[in-house]
């Protein structure tokens, strides 16, 4: 072991780990790193030159010992047993006042007890998510961090300096206490799912519905990423259309099964949703999409048994549906986040994180999977209106939806004659057009409660709570 007291620690030197150590060094941080398995040590050593102030060992102590105090430690390990493990195995050799931040996508109630446990010896644990994938955490991520306020300017100088500029502003801040960097990432994660589903839905529709090719489905995708709706997954999606099979020749994207994974996080904030009581149906139908993904053996039963005859739409003029085809995916993506939105005000308040949605949409502009140009309206929304209830409400966002809307109604009815499922965009249809009902029918469902169950209901004409005998 060396002399060196290093700025900045990394446990776990995967792709992620030792991608994010080697940005740090990048910007003249020593940086140590830790990893059980000799090999990564050897990788990380492989990617340094002589004299890179890089250190890497497969002991805690070693590790621990070699950083300055207070020190700042970041987990980028698999969430669950392993980031407890890891947090064990370090702490014999921490001390009062050091940091340990962890890099992964943890529930964030796992993360409220590490917080708890860790403050009993008085180190500061920090949940933070990070968005951007392996190329992000080597040039430019964004970063979600949340703990003790104090703590963070230990950690700010590294963060500010590693992750992704937009206008010179870096795509990290201090969002809150406690587990709300956790919390933020995993809204982030649900969005993420919602608009994944919303773009696999609206290349359906132009494959099946209008038979374009796979050259002009790509081509699509990359013209449309030059408009209103540029962001990183419209961009991707163009790139992944033009990859050619290495066994098959044919497009790669033809030759993958139809069956998504998933590891939890959009499941969590569908779950944490409805704990809150706030709704989010696109981000859910997501969700049960990839769900009913993975039915494929019976899918393809049903495909035989429950045969589909389409309406002839006529849908001669390619252009004009493709242009409504476009309006409908923003119109559904701004629905996305604003419902993302939504529930990340109402978890500020109701675990105390202290959240400004302002700062959330400023860092997600650039690094993170999310990206997009729409999110600097949305910044310039909160911006204007921090207490801003629903994104909806924002004068320029909700212009922007009432132009798309009749677009998107088209394109729904389209979808439901040929038979393509696109349950996402009529959730984000049906969203917009609950939340502008003045009166909805639940008033139905209020007397039926009260029929069966005696549940009671209020009356639009006085205060009070009332029950009726029905029969």
């Amino acid at each position: 072991m060396n002399d060196t007291q290093y700025n900045f620690g990394v446990v776990g030197l995967g792709v992620m780990g030792r991608n994010l150590l080697l940005n740090i060094s990048d910007h003249n941080f020593s940086v140590a790193g830790l990893d059980l398995d000799p090999l990564k040590i050897d990788f990380l050593k492989a990617e340094t030159t002589p004299g890179q102030p890089v250190f890497g060992t497969t002991s805690a102590e070693d590790f621990v010992r070699a950083l300055s105090k207070p020190r700042a430690i970041m987990l980028l390990v698999p969430a669950g047993k392993a980031v407890d493990a890891v947090i064990k195995n370090l702490l014999p050799y921490l001390e009062a006042g050091d940091i340990v931040i962890d890099g992964g996508n943890s529930y964030f109630p796992d993360t409220d007890r590490r917080v708890a446990e860790l403050a009993a010896s008085k180190i500061h644990f920090f949940g933070m998510g990070i968005s951007g994938g392996e190329k992000g955490a080597r040039y430019g991520p964004s970063m979600m961090p949340g703990g003790d306020k104090a703590a963070y300017e230990r950690l700010r100088p590294v963060f500010e300096a590693v992750a992704a500029k937009v206008n010179g502003e870096p795509c990290v801040t201090y969002l809150g206490n406690g587990s709300a960097g956790n919390y933020v990432k995993m809204v982030h994660n649900g969005i993420e799912y919602g608009i994944m589903q919303l773009i696999s839905e609206s290349y359906d529709l132009m494959k099946r519905g209008l038979s374009l090719t796979d050259d002009e489905l790509q081509q699509t995708f990359e013209q449309w990423n030059q408009s209103e709706i540029q962001s990183y997954l419209v961009e991707i999606t163009a790139e992944v259309l033009k990859k050619n099979d290495e066994v098959t020749g044919k497009k790669l994207v033809n030759m993958i099964l139809d069956k998504a994974g998933q590891k939890g996080t959009g499941k969590w904030t569908s779950q944490n949703a409805m704990d809150l009581h706030v709704p989010i149906p696109t981000i859910d139908m997501a969700v049960s999409m990839r769900d009913i993904s993975a039915y494929k053996a019976q899918r393809v039963q049903a495909s035989k048994q429950l045969v589909h005859s389409p309406v002839n739409t006529n849908a001669t003029d390619k252009q004009k549906v493709l242009d409504e085809l476009k309006n409908a995916l923003y119109f559904a993506m701004l629905t996305t986040y604003a419902q993302g939105m939504v529930q990340l005000g109402a978890a500020s308040k109701a675990y105390n994180y202290n959240l400004t949605l302002q700062d959330v949409a400023k860092i997600w502009r650039g690094g993170c999977i999310i990206r997009a140009a729409c999110l600097e309206d949305i910044r310039k929304a909160y911006e204007n209106n921090g207490e801003l209830a629903n994104l909806l409400l924002d004068e320029k966002i909700g212009e922007e939806l009432l132009k798309r809307q009749m677009a998107t109604r088209s394109i729904i009815k389209l979808a439901i004659d040929e038979g393509i499922p696109m349950p996402a965009l009529m959730s984000s249809l049906s969203y917009f057009d609950a939340y502008r009902s003045e009166r909805l029918p639940t008033n139905i469902i209020q007397a039926q409660r009260d029929y069966f169950g005696a549940h009671t209901y209020e009356r639009t004409d006085q205060e009070g709570v009332f029950h009726t005998e029905w029969d």
